[in-house]
């Protein structure tokens, strides 16, 4: 089945697209992290995070924005996977990114890698053991 992009109505839109490689789960965000996607993103990440002991790599490089309520949504995320002795690290290579994280106080809060092998590396998990990708549109409910 082919993927397929809604379209773009002016709204900001979050595009999330998971996968496994071993036990780490990759969920790599896509497009606008913000007061508008919060919501679905929020649900979307809790059912990610709902298991015991989870392994996650949050892939930020394809965001193109992220405010504060974006940044909300990753400390969710994060004290969701602490809380079940879980680990969780960030993929971010865009400057901008990385200074509002910075200028949010945030930035030693997460572990932060530049590149998805880096973070693999890092989590334990061997990037040839790639499960074919799901891809979810969430969209601002």
């Amino acid at each position: 089945m082919p993927e397929s992009q809604p379209s773009y109505d002016g709204q900001s839109a979050t595009y999330v697209r998971e996968w496994a490689v071993g036990r780490v789960l990759v969920v790599e965000l896509h497009g606008e992290v913000d007061f508008v996607s919060a919501g679905a993103t929020k649900a979307c990440l809790d059912r990610l995070t709902a298991r015991r002991r989870p392994l996650l790599l949050m892939d930020l490089r394809p965001v193109t924005f992220i405010d504060c309520a974006g940044l909300g949504v990753l400390c969710r995320a994060r004290r969701r996977v602490r809380a079940r002795g879980g680990r969780l690290a960030l993929v971010i290579d865009d400057p901008r990114v990385l200074r509002t994280l910075s200028l949010a106080g945030l930035s030693r809060a997460f572990e932060v890698h530049g590149g998805l092998e880096e973070a693999l590396v890092a989590h334990g998990a061997a990037a040839g053991h790639r499960v074919p990708a799901l891809r979810r549109a969430v969209q601002p409910g």
